[in-house]
């Protein structure tokens, strides 16, 4: 028994990522758990190349998309803390584009049909409430931006631009009536460049990664990463981010991005929703931050009382109740949201073991984290499988480590 587990039943943990490479579910994997800051369970397996026979290993340099978000939410509480801005701050304070702002009528189905809005708050932002979408999500505001190829990939120029093209269309909704996954946070990403006075790459290596030491963590392959870095499948027969004509292939492991061709090692954008390539270990250094409040190995990012504030609910109820149509790779019910991330309100209600305060976010290549204060514990997950949605291999993985703790 290691710090409160049973180490048998930690193996199946184990037994389990070999079934989904097995089955050619996901290509390769890893999982590290850490609990009270010492690690107690670390496994890989498969493969991070399947064409070239090389296997998923601790190094593996892996896409993390949407688990960029929580260090970009982080790096806009960096900023607050320093009285920059307020968090009720109109984001067309720093982006003016965002003035005179419309949003679509209720029932809208053309994307003309609209009406005057508030500019989206940072709060709203923050939280998903701002009436931003995403391209993959069902809607008039994603079929337009879908149609125009709005989704700050890594080689779509740079982030001023486009979220300046972000603002000539309207909201989806009145900003704060719903919740919609969206690009606010890539938005929240160009807000840290223009406070800050730098990009968004140098302010995440200057402020975020060297005090953690994350050194393996960055928008682009370095030349160094290079060997290690993971190919990107997909089980769909189309492009494996286009949701709304999502059809199943023939393959369910069908390449869609390779070392030598990927647009992550020269990347000119810099996604503060999704842009982050790096190592298990490089994010764990993150997680430990956060279950630390807001110190890892010396360097201090926020106080505590931030990170606690972070971590709480700030919807009026779970996300359910807000009427959410996005994409969704985890229940709703029993879920709220913090700042950059999900927050268990029930573990009943989302209907996977956890605790109450549970905080986490995932990433379109299947990648997942969550950070669990009651049990003092911090799990990793990577893999290479876009979309997230694919498999249920999250709430498996909650079952599998919770199985497992015993004390």
């Amino acid at each position: 028994m290691a710090t409160g587990f049973d180490q048998s039943r930690l193996d199946r943990i184990g037994t389990w990522m070999d079934r989904y490479v097995a089955e050619r579910k996901y290509a390769g994997s890893s999982v590290l758990i850490q609990r009270g800051g010492e690690e107690v369970y670390f496994n890989a397996t498969g493969k991070r190349s399947v064409e070239q026979d090389l296997p998923f290993e601790r190094d593996t340099v892996a896409r993390i998309y949407s688990m960029t978000k929580p260090i970009t939410s982080v790096a806009i509480m960096m900023l607050a803390e320093r009285g920059l801005f307020h968090l009720d701050a109109p984001v067309s304070n720093f982006i003016p584009a965002f003035k005179d702002m419309q949003a679509l009528v209720p029932n809208a189905d053309r994307i003309d049909q609209v009406e005057p809005s508030q500019a989206p708050t940072l709060h709203q932002l923050l939280t998903h409430t701002s009436g931003l979408s995403y391209p993959f999500n069902p809607g008039v505001l994603a079929r337009e931006m879908d149609e125009q190829d709005i989704l700050f990939k890594p080689n779509q120029g740079s982030l001023a631009a486009m979220a300046d093209r972000v603002a000539t269309l309207p909201l989806a909704f009145q900003p704060g009536t719903r919740w919609e996954y969206s690009v606010s946070t890539d938005i929240l990403g160009r807000v840290v460049e223009v406070v800050s006075g730098r990009s968004l790459a140098e302010f995440f290596a200057e402020e975020i990664f060297a005090p953690l030491g994350m050194t393996e963590t960055a928008f682009s392959v370095s030349q160094k990463q290079f060997p290690r870095f993971s190919s990107l499948y997909t089980p769909l027969a189309g492009d494996a981010m286009a949701l709304n004509e999502a059809s199943s292939g023939g393959d369910t492991l069908r390449m869609v991005d390779k070392p030598g061709s990927s647009p992550f090692e020269h990347a000119d954008m810099y996604s503060g929703g999704g842009g982050l390539i790096g190592t298990i270990d490089d994010y764990m250094k993150f997680v430990e931050m956060l279950r630390r409040g807001g110190t890892f190995d010396g360097g201090r990012l926020l106080s505590p009382e931030t990170l606690r504030f972070m971590m709480r609910n700030h919807l009026p109820g779970d996300i359910a109740s807000m009427g959410p149509q996005s994409f969704a790779e985890q229940p709703m019910e029993g879920m709220g949201f913090g700042l950059g991330g999900a927050v268990v309100l029930d573990p009943a209600r989302a209907r996977c073991p956890g605790h109450v305060g549970d905080f986490s976010w995932g990433g379109m290549a299947s990648t997942f984290f969550w950070m669990d204060p009651v049990a003092d514990m911090s799990v990793v997950f990577f893999t290479q499988l876009s979309p997230s949605s694919s498999y249920p291999s999250r709430a498996e993985l909650k079952a599998l480590v919770h199985g497992a703790l015993i004390v």
